[in-house]
């Protein structure tokens, strides 16, 4: 039995690992294997042994003991046969992948090719369909709503306006959770482009009527109505995704010289992906290793586990990766919206 983890790391890959090896070693005898970093170790052939002894410990634990990287075979000439034969090479009967659209797509393709292969959602945006959440994101949230926290009394100190870019690149989940839960003035989201000239007004109403702090949460992947403000560095990853990132300097100078409010930013980056994971990320993860494993002696190949309703269940690998999941417009017009301005 082979495992994997692409794509970003995130809290919760180390227990959907050892929730894997747990229960193929005890109840179904499974021999494991770990590829190192993803798909490349695969292509490479790299391999770490995994048993119940290697595991030890890593339920709480941040990152991943396999590495990761955005590697595509189907991005590197003769790569998906590259694959296979690796595979082959290392007697691997079935792979379990960990990871998000991009892992999920290649494990998808692979499957049509004939791979035994089982998916296992990871995104810590939480854009991933077919599952109502993914691992790491709650500890994304929680990470992130500390911060705003944190930032709500040096605002008021200093009677400033606090701009805090989160992780999102096509979905503002961490950005709209996070801001709800963190009290944010406005909350700015890839699926709500956004009017910085209505920003800097409500603002000046929330300070009209006494209030000189506010938090503005964006999402990396935010971007204006005209499309005038968004910072990409135009460089691209093994997937085709441009890396982005500084919204929220351009976002805090266009308050600044609209208003006059001191303005200051936060991009928390990283720092969301690290450390431990809370404890839902840990039962989940626990969850999706354990019916991963379970799959695979199910022959329920081209599949991916996913929580629906509370359940663990199994859905198709193509309805995964389909389309990302985008933030649900009552959660962002409904709930968040109430307390802009």
């Amino acid at each position: 039995m082979g495992l994997l983890t692409g794509g970003g790391d995130c809290p919760g890959l180390n227990a959907v690992i050892r929730a894997v090896v747990r229960k193929g070693e005890t109840f179904y005898g499974d021999q494991l294997v770990g590829f190192l970093d993803g798909w490349r170790g695969v292509m490479e052939r790299e391999t770490m042994s995994l048993d119940i002894e290697r595991c030890r410990g890593l339920l709480p634990k941040g990152g991943t003991i396999l590495g990761t990287s955005r590697t595509n075979p189907y991005k590197v000439e003769g790569g998906p046969q590259q694959a296979l034969d690796g595979l082959r090479a290392e007697g691997v009967d079935a792979l379990i992948a960990i990871g998000g659209d991009d892992t999920l797509g290649v494990a998808a393709k692979l499957a049509a090719e004939g791979l035994m292969v089982v998916g296992v959602p990871k995104t810590i945006d939480n854009d991933l369909s077919g599952t109502e959440v993914t691992f790491g994101f709650d500890t994304a949230v929680q990470i992130a709503t500390d911060a705003i926290d944190r930032l709500h009394t040096t605002a008021e100190s200093h009677d400033r306006v606090m701009v805090v870019e989160v992780m999102g690149r096509h979905a503002g989940w961490i950005a709209t959770e996070a801001g709800i839960a963190g009290g944010a003035a406005e909350i700015l989201i890839p699926e709500e482009p956004f009017d910085i000239e209505a920003i800097c007004e409500r603002l000046r109403g929330r300070h009209d009527r006494g209030r000189y702090a506010s938090l503005v949460v964006v999402a990396e992947g935010a971007a204006p109505v005209a499309g005038t403000m968004e910072l990409q560095s135009g460089e691209l990853d093994a997937f085709g995704h441009v890396r982005l990132g500084g919204i929220a300097n351009r976002v805090a100078q266009g308050i600044e010289s609209r208003t006059g409010f001191e303005t200051r930013v936060t991009i928390l980056g990283h720092i969301q992906r690290g450390g431990t994971p809370t404890a839902f990320d840990r039962v989940l993860a626990t969850r999706f290793g354990i019916a991963a494993i379970d799959a695979v002696h199910a022959g329920a190949s081209g599949e991916m586990v996913a929580l629906q309703a509370g359940q663990i269940v199994r859905v198709p690998l193509s309805v995964a990766v389909g389309k990302s999941k985008t933030v649900d417009p009552g959660l962002y017009h409904g709930v968040a919206e109430v307390f802009f301005g």
